[in-house]
């Protein structure tokens, strides 16, 4: 399918700002340019605005080509650029998927467009009936969360081809915890659907939330969108240097992943064997929703103890949710003490 239509009339015709950094790509001694402080601080050259050293490595990592990336102030930099190409205020709309990720909707806001929300069904899954039932033609993008927050499991494969294939607007597949699951990442698929972009973060497998580091892979096409409405130096010096070094250590990224899940699969037991909590929902990410009788009494009591976990309780289909994200030993073992000492 074409994604022409897709995009908003002024976005097509928007002269993106066009940088020094951008304008001159070969080497040279001098650079009198760009109004720098020529005195060498360590950071006193702009970086560069489409960060191809990072991107190069990611490349490699992801077996998707650096042209197919756009890489973000954190992904919520990638879900609010999409809505900002793709959707018209007060004219478009977006379909969520609840229970989901809350930016999605915030965003949305922020650029006054409509959301229009198709539930999961009873097993966290989408309702494609229901979704392409919803869409119109002012319908431009869906949002689906694989593995999906708050409840941690996998959307089914077969289900987001589906979409792909059927949905009238761009397919979000956000794979922010993709690195804790079996499931094969849906940047494999960027040949065989145009309208689709999957998302991918810094912050969790790689334990980088403070570089706040989002990646996007797409089409060309969207990407190059991407790079058009995006500010020029969206991405700092010091979040590329910190990107570029956590990639020369994959083995450390995987060491870290490889004891999350060990201790995910302990802590699923260690929890199902509590009296108290009533259900332990399986997870393909580094976190676990329990559900309880007295969610809120449970929090209060774990916040007194020193330990925070995040109440899901008030989320659509989550409730009595307690969403418990998978620490270090030595932590996953202060709550379980707490958690052994806590009656209901």
């Amino acid at each position: 399918m074409s994604i022409k239509h897709l995009v908003r009339s002024n976005i097509k015709n928007l002269s993106a700002y066009s940088s020094a950094r951008s304008e001159f790509k070969g080497q040279a001694d001098i650079f009198l340019d760009a109004n720098e402080n020529p005195f060498d601080t360590g950071m006193n050259r702009y970086p560069d605005p489409l960060q191809w050293a990072v991107k190069e490595q990611i490349s490699r990592l992801k077996s998707v080509p650096s042209e197919n990336i756009f890489l973000g102030n954190g992904s919520d930099e990638v879900i609010d650029l999409l809505i900002r190409i793709f959707c018209e205020p007060r004219e478009d709309g977006i379909i969520l998927l609840p229970p989901t990720y809350g930016m999605y909707k915030v965003s949305a806001d922020i650029a006054d467009v409509a959301q229009r929300e198709v539930s999961l069904t009873g097993d966290f899954q989408p309702n494609i009936p229901a979704i392409l039932a919803e869409a119109d033609k002012n319908t431009k993008l869906l949002f689906v969360c694989s593995p999906n927050n708050p409840t941690g499991n996998d959307m089914e494969a077969e289900k987001v081809h589906e979409l792909c294939r059927q949905f009238p607007g761009i397919v979000i597949v956000d794979e922010a915890y993709i690195d804790f699951s079996d499931q094969e990442s849906f940047s494999q698929q960027l040949d065989k659907y145009p309208n689709l972009v999957v998302m991918q973060t810094f912050s969790k497998a790689w334990g980088l939330a403070g570089i706040r580091l989002g990646m996007a892979f797409a089409s060309e096409e969207i990407i190059g969108l991407l790079n058009k409405v995006k500010p020029p130096y969206n991405i700092n010096q010091l979040t590329q240097k910190a990107a570029l070094d956590a990639l020369q250590k994959q083995a450390e990224q995987e060491k870290m992943v490889a004891i999350i899940l060990q201790e995910r699969n302990r802590m699923a037991k260690v929890l199902e064997n509590l009296d108290f909590i009533q259900e332990v929902l399986p997870s393909n990410a580094n976190f676990i929703l329990v559900r309880v009788a007295a969610p809120n009494g449970l929090y209060d009591y774990l916040v007194k103890q020193g330990i925070i976990v995040r109440n899901r309780s008030n989320v659509h289909l989550c409730a009595g949710g307690i969403r418990i994200t998978i620490g270090t030993a030595a932590e996953n073992e202060k709550l379980i003490a707490a958690l052994n000492k806590y009656s209901n």
